[in-house]
């Protein structure tokens, strides 16, 4: 075991794949650990192609009994085109709860001042269905969510249990054009212990920012050289079908388990000082 006296990641270059404005959080506990933390933004967070959907939605927000979200993208988008409307989060119809999946999101909602009403106690979108604290059956349901790319568990399972899913795009997530040449440089030599993945979108997008800047063969065994650490179950999914393996995989599934999952998976990989 590690000691949380001293650093556990000293001497261990780790690589995060999250969207450029949220790669702070990461990089501060990774470094608090002792580690080198090199940025691969994977994902660029904006608007989805049409808000129509989404403000239609908003605008009917007192004929829904529950919105749910499932990351903190959805929250900060919905809080923003309500405020736009004259209106946020924090002011909804008092009828309307909330339910948040992970901490992080929880968090966003807490300081929007609406804190959430349930919160599933795993950080993932099965978890928050399995304990939902009322029958689904006659509810309206609201799901922001990301325009392509997520998963409809959600909405599959509320209709499934007679709720009435009303689900919008409320961001997008793409990939962006190309990578820090430091990172690039340093995966290219080897330099890299692990890359940490936050969702399935961080993992197709690095392999293809890997492919475009180093070519398929450099690509390959960078990849082949470092740790794969997931963030969960989907994320680990994800990378077992594009890269054949994952290597430790967060619990809990946030950035505190992502952070732990690091000093596992490292615990036999990086030089130590004694």
């Amino acid at each position: 075991m590690i000691s949380e006296s001293s650093p556990g990641l000293q001497g261990c270059t780790i690589v995060v794949t999250r969207a450029r404005e949220q790669l702070g959080e990461a990089r501060t506990l990774l470094e608090q650990q002792g580690a080198k933390v090199l940025d691969l933004p994977a994902l660029e967070i904006g608007p989805p192609d049409e808000w129509g959907p989404l403000d239609d939605a908003l605008g009917e927000l007192d004929e829904f009994h529950w919105v749910v979200f499932s990351s903190a993208n959805g929250v900060q988008a919905v809080d923003e085109r309500l405020r736009l409307q004259g209106s946020s989060l924090g002011r909804r119809p008092a009828g309307l709860r909330i339910a948040a999946v992970g901490r992080k999101t929880a968090r966003l909602l807490d300081h929007l001042g609406a804190p959430a009403d349930f919160v599933p106690p795993d950080f993932v979108a099965d978890s928050l269905i399995e304990h939902f604290p009322v029958s689904g059956w006659g509810l309206r349901l609201l799901l922001p969510r990301v325009q392509s790319g997520g998963r409809t568990l959600l909405a599959e399972a509320f209709g499934e249990a007679g709720a009435r899913v009303v689900e919008v795009p409320a961001y997008e997530s793409r990939c962006p054009a190309d990578m820090p040449e430091t990172t690039a440089k340093a995966l290219a030599s080897g330099e890299v212990d692990a890359i940490t993945f936050s969702s399935g979108k961080t993992v197709l997008h690095t392999a293809a920012l890997l492919e475009q800047t180093l070519g398929s063969e450099t690509a390959a065994r960078a990849i082949s050289s470092v740790a794969l650490v997931s963030i969960g179950p989907q994320t680990s999914q994800r990378c077992l079908k594009q890269f054949g393996r994952v290597d430790q995989e967060a619990n809990p599934h946030d950035l505190d388990g992502l952070t732990q999952a690091c000093l596992q998976v490292m615990q036999t990989r990086c030089d130590r000082p004694d």
